[in-house]
C-alpha cells in the first residue's frame, strides 16, 4: 500500500467507525439475516450428497425425494433472504449518501464565505453529483458483497468439511492462488482510479473556465491553445481509463483462476478422492457448493472489491479529505511608474492627460483637457456593484472621469464587469453604492425618454425590427433628411446592403440579415442619434476587423464622446484612452502608457497579438 493510500485509510478510519457506531442496529439485523444465507449455502450441497448417498443410490428413492425437496426449500428461501438483506442494506447505505452530499455543500460553502480560501470551487459539481453516487453505489455493493461472500463461503466450507476433509486439500489451494493474483492488482487499480477521477476533474474544471471565457478566447486569439490544452486532458482521461482497463483485464485473469480452476481440480481428483473413501454424493454435494455458493460469491467479490473498493476508497479520500491548499499568488514585478497615475477605484479622480503623439481626427482638443469649465460626459463616483447581498461585488468604490468628446475603450477578461459597467452608465443597472452621472446628470431612476436624450447604447445582439431600411437607420432621429442617411449609410459602407434590400424604403425582414449585417444597421442608428454619449458593449463582435475600424472611425468622427468595450486589440489602440479592469485596481491610460505599467494589459496585449 502507497503512503498515500495509507493516509486515505488513516483519515477515513475514524469517520467510519463514528458512522457504523451509530447504526449498530441495522448491522444486527444485516449479520441475522447473512446467519440464514449462510445456513441455507450449507444445507443446498449437503442435501443434496444425502439424496445421492442415503436416497437413489441406497434403492431409497423417496429419501432422495425428500433430500431434494429440503434443497429446494433452501433455494426457494434465498428470495427471502435477499429481500431482507436489502431493506437493511438502505439504512445504511442513504445516510452515508445524505451525509457524503452535506458534507460536500458544506466545503463548497466554506470556500465561497467570507473568510475562507475563497475562488471558484468548480470540483464541488462532480463531488455532488458523479462521486458522490459512486461513493453510495459502491459502499452498497461492497456491503453487499461482503457479507454475502464471508456467510456463503462459511456455509460452503462448512459443508465441504462435513462431507470429507480432502475435499478442502483439493479445492482450497486453486482458491488461495486466484484470491492472491486478485489481491495484487488492488494498490494499482486503487492508484488508476486516481488518476481517472483527478483527471475527469481536471477535464470539468477545464470546460466550465473555458465555457465562461469564450468571448475573451475569441478575442484574444487564445482559442487554439484553450483547445490544445483541452485535447491534451482529453488525452490523459483516456490515458487513465486504459490503465484501469489494463488492471480490471488482470482482475478478470484472477478471477478466472480462482472461478474455473477449483471445479477442474475437483475433476481431475475424483479418483484420488475416491481411494480415500469419498462417496459419489459427497462429490456431487462438493461441485454444487462450487457451483452454486462458492464460486458465484467470489466472483461477485473480486468484481465488487476490484472495482467497487478501489474507487470507494478514492472518492472518500476526495470527498472527506483534507481541502487542497491554494496556490499562492505570483508577487507582481515591480514596474517603472515615470510618472505615476492616481488608481480608478482608489477614491481619486483620473483625467485624461495631453497626449504627445498626434491624436484622431475627430477628438477634439477638449478631449484631453485635465480640468474644463463644462461636465464630464461620464462622471463615475465610489462606485460598486454586487449582484446579490453576500456576492462579492463586481465593481468595487470606482471613480471614473470621461471628457466631452473623448474616446475611451473598456478592457478586461470576461466577467469582470465590462458589460456591467455599460449598463450603469446607461442607466439601466443601478448601482449598490456611489453615483453615476452622463453629462452632469444622475442616470440611477431616470425616466426611459431622459435617458434616451443623454445617451445609447448598442449592446452585442444588435436588434432589428421589421420595417423599411430607412425606418430602422433613423429610429432615434425624428427628423432625418435624405442627405444625412446617404451620408451615413456610406461612411459605414452598408450602401451594398441597402441597394440589396432595395434601398431605403424597403422592407428589412431581420432573419435575411446576419449577424455582422443587424450590427451594422444599429452601428448607424447610434451614428444618427442626437444622444451626446454612445456606449457600444462588444457591438462590433460580429464584424470582421476591416468593417470595425471603419465603423469605429466613423462613430469617432461625430461630435460627441465614445466608450467602446473593445473586442480587439486595434479598438484600444484606436481609443484616445484605454480603461483596464482586472478586479483588484481600475488603470486607465493611452496604449503605452499602460504597456508599460500594466501587467494584466500587456497579458491581453500579448494574447491579441498571438
Amino acid at each position: 500500500m502507497t503512503s498515500t493510500e495509507a493516509g486515505a485509510l488513516r483519515r477515513l478510519a475514524p469517520p467510519a467507525r463514528r458512522f457504523l457506531a451509530h447504526r449498530k442496529g441495522v448491522l444486527i439485523r444485516l449479520a441475522l439475516w447473512s446467519l440464514a444465507e449462510s445456513g441455507q449455502a450449507f444445507l443446498v450441497g449437503h442435501a443434496v450428497a444425502r439424496s445421492v448417498d442415503e436416497g437413489f443410490l441406497a434403492g431409497d428413492p423417496r429419501r432422495g425425494l425428500l433430500w431434494l425437496g429440503v434443497a429446494l426449500v433452501a433455494v426457494l428461501s434465498g428470495a427471502r433472504v435477499v429481500r431482507g438483506v436489502f431493506a437493511q442494506l438502505a439504512g445504511v447505505t442513504e445516510p452515508l449518501r445524505d451525509g457524503l452530499v452535506r458534507h460536500a455543500v458544506d466545503r463548497s460553502m466554506a470556500r465561497a464565505a467570507p473568510g475562507g480560501p475563497g475562488g471558484t470551487d468548480r470540483a464541488a459539481v462532480s463531488r455532488l453529483t458523479n462521486q458522490v453516487e459512486i461513493a453510495r453505489d459502491s459502499f452498497a455493493g461492497l456491503v453487499l458483497t461482503l457479507r454475502s461472500f464471508v456467510f456463503t463461503a462459511a456455509g460452503a466450507l462448512l459443508g465441504l468439511l462435513s462431507l470429507h476433509p480432502a475435499l478442502l486439500v483439493v479445492v482450497l489451494p486453486p482458491l488461495a492462488a486466484g484470491l492472491a493474483l486478485f489481491l495484487v492488482t488492488l494498490r494499482p487499480m486503487a492508484a488508476a482510479q486516481r488518476r481517472a477521477l483527478a483527471a475527469d476533474e481536471a477535464l470539468g474544471e477545464h470546460a466550465a473556465s473555458a465555457r465562461a471565457a469564450l468571448r475573451d478566447l475569441a478575442a484574444c486569439g487564445t482559442g487554439p491553445g484553450a483547445e490544445r490544452h483541452g485535447a491534451d486532458l482529453v488525452a490523459d482521461a483516456a490515458a487513465a481509463a486504459r490503465t484501469l482497463a489494463g488492471w480490471a483485464a488482470v482482475r478478470t485473469a484472477a478471477l478466472g483462476v480462482a472461478g474455473h480452476l477449483p471445479v477442474l481440480a475437483l475433476l481431475v481428483a475424483v479418483e484420488w478422492l475416491r481411494g480415500r473413501g469419498v462417496s459419489v454424493g459427497a462429490l456431487l454435494g462438493a461441485f454444487t457448493y462450487l457451483v452454486q455458493s462458492l464460486l458465484p460469491a467470489l466472483h461477485t467479490l473480486m468484481t465488487a472489491l476490484g472495482a467497487a473498493g478501489s474507487r470507494l476508497l478514492v472518492v472518500l479520500d476526495r470527498i472527506l479529505g483534507p481541502e487542497p491548499e491554494p496556490e499562492p499568488e505570483p508577487e507582481p514585478e515591480p514596474e517603472p511608474e515615470p510618472e505615476p497615475e492616481p488608481e480608478l477605484g482608489s477614491g481619486l479622480e483620473s483625467e485624461p492627460e495631453p497626449e504627445s503623439g498626434p491624436s484622431t481626427a475627430s477628438a477634439p482638443a477638449a478631449a484631453f483637457a485635465v480640468h474644463t469649465a463644462a461636465a464630464p460626459a461620464v462622471e463615475l463616483r465610489s462606485v460598486t456593484l454586487s449582484y446579490g447581498v453576500r456576492a462579492e461585488p463586481v465593481l468595487d468604490a470606482l471613480d471614473l472621469r470621461v471628457a466631452p468628446g473623448e474616446h475611451l475603450a473598456v478592457v478586461g477578461p470576461s466577467g469582470i464587469g465590462k458589460s456591467t459597467l455599460t449598463r450603469l452608465v446607461a442607466g439601466t443597472l443601478a448601482p449598490s453604492r456611489g453615483e453615476v452621472r452622463v453629462a452632469g446628470r444622475v442616470v440611477t431612476g431616470r425616466p426611459a425618454a431622459e435617458l434616451a436624450a443623454l445617451r445609447v447604447l448598442v449592446p452585442q445582439d444588435a436588434y432589428v425590427f421589421s420595417g423599411t431600411v430607412g425606418d430602422n437607420l433613423a429610429y432615434l432621429r425624428t427628423d432625418p433628411c435624405p442627405a444625412e442617411l446617404d451620408a451615413a449609410v456610406e461612411a459605414f459602407g452598408l450602401a451594398p446592403l441597402v441597394e440589396r434590400l432595395g434601398g431605403l424604403d424597403a422592407t428589412v425582414r431581420p432573419a435575411e440579415l446576419s449577424p455582422g449585417e443587424r450590427q451594422l444597421v444599429a452601428l448607424v442608428r447610434a451614428y444618427l442619434s442626437p444622444a451626446p454619449l454612445l456606449l457600444l458593449d462588444e457591438a462590433t463582435c460580429h464584424l470582421d476587423p476591416a468593417s470595425e475600424a471603419r465603423a469605429e472611425k466613423a462613430l469617432a468622427g461625430r461630435s460627441g464622446t465614445l466608450v467602446v468595450v473593445a473586442h480587439r486589440l486595434s479598438s484600444a489602440v484606436r481609443a484616445d484612452r484605454t480603461l483596464v479592469l482586472d478586479g483588484i485596481r481600475a488603470q486607465s491610460g493611452t496604449h503605452a502608457e499602460l504597456l508599460g505599467r500594466s501587467p494584466l494589459y500587456r497579458d491581453l496585449t500579448g494574447h491579441w497579438n498571438s
